[in-house]
């Protein structure tokens, strides 16, 4: 058996989503073990939380770089630290880590700016160390399975490609108080970005459109709108979407959309067959070939395809969720660097999100937004190796 990864954590205290998310993740398989910590800049909350996990007292920071710093002079010192504070502090806590050789796991979106995202790339490329970023809903089974399928050409060529991502827990009463507790760092520019739903949501579609068909989006034109007198980021966008072959894209993000809870969903249309697939609804993928009926496939059943079942761990009936697709990503990610500087065997972890992906995402929000400046303007993205 490989021994687990040592993980360090840098927020994600008691009361956060999003670090327990990550922590369930990260020990699914067995393959990571928490053993240091910032969770919080608040001494106390710090020291309960890190309690609260089992984590020793010495191994619980107040300061990431403290953390970076002493954990570098340990010889049991943490391999990797995940990530999971407001937006603003992703590129420090990641470049203090990269300097001490240690590899970054990172929740979407990357940084707060483009400029940041590269600061990132630099400090992994200089330090040799691997940075992931969790692009979550693309661990989905069937979500992998769609990517087959594009990829082995059953669609054919891609001409369409819908996708969307509705919340509504941004709809606020209109005589209710400008942004309230509801809305925290997210809606806070200088915490969150100044991209609003675009970076909060808006970064999952964009790498789920670019994940499922396989190829890059070359520009964007977009629109975006805020619908709360007082809020000072986006809570809707309209983004079309173009590809290099001329597949065209429609992408839109709310988190005003009353009703939908996280309805992330899209639709592949190529010319010879389509998919589709809802978040909500994550163990079925939609699969209809000109001509014939829809075929509705499981994951689990052996028409869903080989990359579904590796993405799957128990049989049909039993179902998976947010916290398997999570999971997966952990798991390759422990693939990748229990292997590094190597690939592993067979290429596991192809479909890993990354640093590549991670700047994408800040690619994407920095031209939406130009875009929208500019009267909806098509922007053309970088091309990112």
């Amino acid at each position: 058996m490989r021994p687990r990864l040592r993980l360090g954590m840098v927020g994600g205290g008691e009361g956060a989503f999003i670090g327990a998310v990550h922590r369930l993740a990260a020990r699914f398989d067995d393959r990571f073990e928490l053993v240091a910590g910032a969770l919080s800049s608040d001494p106390g909350r710090a020291l309960s939380s890190a309690d609260a996990m089992g984590l020793p007292s010495e191994r619980s920071y107040t300061d990431f770089r403290e953390m970076a710093r002493a954990e570098a002079a340990r010889a049991d010192g943490v391999e990797v630290v995940a990530i999971v504070t407001p937006n603003h502090l992703h590129r420090d806590v990641a470049v203090a880590f990269l300097d001490t050789g240690v590899h970054v796991i990172c929740d979407k979106p990357l940084s707060l700016t483009v400029p940041e995202a590269a600061d990132i790339a630099a400090a992994a490329a200089r330090n040799d160390r691997a940075v992931v970023v969790t692009y979550g809903f693309s661990g989905y089974p069937m979500v992998r399975a769609a990517r087959e399928l594009v990829r082995e050409g059953a669609l054919g060529a891609v001409r369409s490609v819908q996708i969307e991502y509705a919340q509504d827990w941004l709809a606020l009463a209109p005589d209710a108080p400008p942004d309230t507790a509801l809305g925290g760092w997210r809606v806070d520019p200088a915490r969150g970005g100044s991209g609003g739903c675009l970076g909060d949501i808006g970064t999952h579609a964009f790498h789920m459109a670019e994940f499922v068909v396989g190829s890059a989006v070359q520009s964007v034109s977009a629109e975006v709108r805020i619908s709360s007198p007082g809020r000072q980021v986006p809570d809707e966008a309209r983004v079309a979407l173009e590809w290099a072959d001329g597949a065209f894209g429609s992408l839109w993000v709310s988190q005003i959309a009353i009703g939908n809870r996280n309805a992330l969903s899209f639709r592949v249309f190529g010319d010879r067959a389509s998919v589709g697939w809802h978040q909500e609804r994550p163990e079925r993928l939609e699969y209809a070939r000109l001509g014939e009926a829809t075929r509705t496939l499981v994951r689990g059943d052996p028409s869903a395809g080989a990359a579904a079942a590796r993405a799957s761990r128990v049989p049909a009936g039993h179902p998976e969720g947010y916290l398997e697709a999570f999971a997966q990503l952990y798991r390759e990610a422990s693939d990748l660097l229990s292997a590094w500087p190597d690939r592993p065997p067979g290429d596991t972890v192809a479909d890993l999100p990354g640093l590549r992906e991670g700047v994408r995402g800040m690619q994407f929000i920095e031209a939406a937004l130009e875009s929208d400046r500019s009267g909806a303007a098509r922007i053309a993205l970088p091309s990112t190796p």
